[in-house]
């Protein structure tokens, strides 16, 4: 039996061990479930009365001797419930003060460079924007380069519709070169205009801006610097416009 599906319903390396080796051995008192699951001898009491407060194991005193025996499989079930519950109510707890932590990170980030690497690192980074940016707001995104991961065309698709959802407008200028049909794609969600750049420069790098946070994102071998500082977001806007009042209109 894979030891790894027992952990994934929210026990421990140690409890699963034991859990499975009490299941093996019936009633057993803490010396032979030393022995069959391999535990530390000075970490068995602690992991038992840990399946114990879960409701995973009993045990009844004999002559002096705790003697444990482990809850039928299907306890296993009711407790990923009980945990499912747990989380439902402490997500929603988290959800009400959300407001007060997100305040709380804005007071303390004030001038800040984050390096965020991989798919996710990206993904956690771009959507820092919806933590700052209301309906009506905008975002300025250029030097787009079109070869990207499908994974990453998939996750801007998802995005501008979270984006158009929200009120959230979007300015994005795409390398020359790029499919027309991307351009077509992203000007079908509400409140982007995306163009090609005024200029023929390309690079492998992204650059963005929105309110304080200026963005450099190289997505080849995916990484994003974040920098929030309004000095530097200032002077990227700056260009953006610069760039921006040279362009047309799509077609």
């Amino acid at each position: 039996m894979k030891i790894e599906l027992i952990k994934e319903a929210g026990l421990t390396d140690g409890e699963a061990k034991v859990y499975l080796a009490l299941l093996k051995l019936g009633t057993s008192t803490a010396g032979p479930i030393i022995e069959r699951s391999k535990v530390a001898n000075s970490m068995i009491y602690r992991i038992l009365d840990s399946l114990i407060a879960k409701g995973l194991v009993s045990y009844i005193t004999k002559e002096k001797t705790k003697q444990f025996s482990a809850a039928p499989p299907n306890r296993i079930v009711d407790y990923i419930e009980e945990r499912k519950k747990h989380l439902t109510e402490k997500q929603e707890e988290i959800k009400h003060i959300l407001p007060q932590l997100i305040a709380f990170a804005q007071e303390t980030e004030a001038n800040s460079v984050e390096l965020f690497e991989g798919f996710k690192g990206v993904q956690t980074c771009w959507e820092v924007q919806y933590t700052k940016l209301k309906k009506g707001d905008e975002y300025h995104s250029w030097g787009v380069y079109p070869n990207q991961d499908e994974r990453f065309h998939l996750y801007w698709q998802r995005d501008h519709l979270r984006r158009a959802k929200l009120g959230i407008k979007g300015k994005i200028l795409f390398n020359q070169g790029t499919d027309k049909e991307i351009l077509r794609n992203r000007n079908s969600y509400k409140g982007c205009d995306s163009r090609y750049m005024p200029t023929n420069i390309k690079t492998p790098a992204t650059f963005a801006t929105y309110k304080d946070v200026s963005l450099i994102c190289q997505l080849s071998k995916p990484f994003i610097v974040q920098i929030v500082s309004q000095d530097i977001a200032d002077s990227f806007e700056a260009y953006f416009q610069d760039l921006w009042q040279k362009t047309r209109p799509f077609k």
